[in-house]
């Protein structure tokens, strides 16, 4: 089991800020982040929460580098990954970050197996290289005798266990969930945190969590609460 240290800062977000161009507002700006700044250390639990628009998912985004902030910088263990070109921006990426969803965006013409191997797959590796790798992270949710089965044959909190699972694959620094049971009922819901619980601690990885589950959001290590765009944490 990997050792959670308290005290490494992995992610430093400095002064974010993000607006789109609406034609509404402000000189037509619609201003969503308005300078974040946020220390995330290794192997914590953060649940981010805030009303519906708050810019919770935009702020996900942004961390996630899916979306580049309109100002601002953020750093993954010293490193400005907004400085980077796209290019190697994607296989940062691919390599140190893991994604999951409210939908899981299985694909359908592949096995579970090979969605949990797909972000390896990605990277160039063939299914015979990573395939033992993406079933022992199948045991660890509990889907190894789903492993050949296509994602349509499988429950909800199957397909969203499943897709923890590709999330870990590349052993990634950071994950990221977006509403990840908002999709999920009471029952499934609760097994699904179990799970995100039980493997951060088994693996140390960060899990920075963007919720309106209260339930989800009072069992993490902290809280940042979005506001008027700007961070509070507690």
């Amino acid at each position: 089991m990997t050792t959670k240290n308290p005290v490494e800062k992995i992610i430093r977000i400095e002064g974010v800020t993000k607006t789109f161009t609406t034609g509404e507002g402000i000189d037509g700006k619609l201003f969503v982040l308005r300078g974040v700044t946020l220390d995330i250390t290794q192997g914590e639990i953060i649940a981010v929460v805030g009303a519906s628009g708050a810019g919770k998912s935009t702020l996900l985004h942004i961390i996630g580098t899916i979306d580049r902030p309109t100002s601002g910088r953020v750093h993954y263990k010293g490193i400005d990954v907004f400085a980077m070109s796209d290019e190697d921006l994607a296989r940062f990426r691919n390599r140190e970050i893991g994604f999951v969803f409210q939908f899981h965006h299985l694909l359908p013409e592949f096995s579970v197996l090979e969605n949990v191997a797909m972000p390896a797959l990605i990277m160039g590796k063939g299914l015979a290289e990573v395939g033992n790798t993406a079933m022992d992270l199948l045991k660890e949710v509990g889907l190894e005798d789903r492993a050949h089965f296509k994602p349509t044959k499988l429950s909800g909190g199957e397909q969203q266990r499943a897709a923890v699972a590709r999330a870990l694959m590349n052993t990634p620094m950071v994950i990221l969930a977006d509403e990840p049971s908002g999709n999920l009922d009471t029952t499934n819901a609760q097994a699904l945190h179990e799970l995100i619980w039980n493997l951060s601690r088994g693996h140390g990885q960060t899990f920075v969590i963007v919720t309106h589950n209260e339930s989800l959001a009072k069992q993490a290590d902290r809280i940042a609460r979005i506001t008027d765009g700007v961070v509070k944490t507690s």
